[in-house]
């Protein structure tokens, strides 16, 4: 899970998207995303499939299964 949080950080800014952005997109309070992106809380699996869908990855390449 190292990889994880950096992983989706680093999407996010490829996609020239602020946290705020991707909360909304995820329909959370943007603090909520705050904590799943720095590590300090868990990401949902229904969250982490929505992620997979947006950013176009598999979910294993988010967890940092396929690198």
């Amino acid at each position: 899970m190292k990889y994880f949080y950096p992983r989706i950080r680093d999407l996010r800014e490829d996609k020239d998207k602020t946290q705020e952005d991707i909360a909304q997109l995820l329909n959370v309070y943007t603090t909520t995303y705050r904590r799943w992106e720095s590590g300090e809380s868990e990401i949902p699996i229904h969250i982490l499939i929505q992620l997979s869908k947006y950013y176009e990855k598999s979910i294993d390449y988010l967890v940092g299964n396929i690198r």
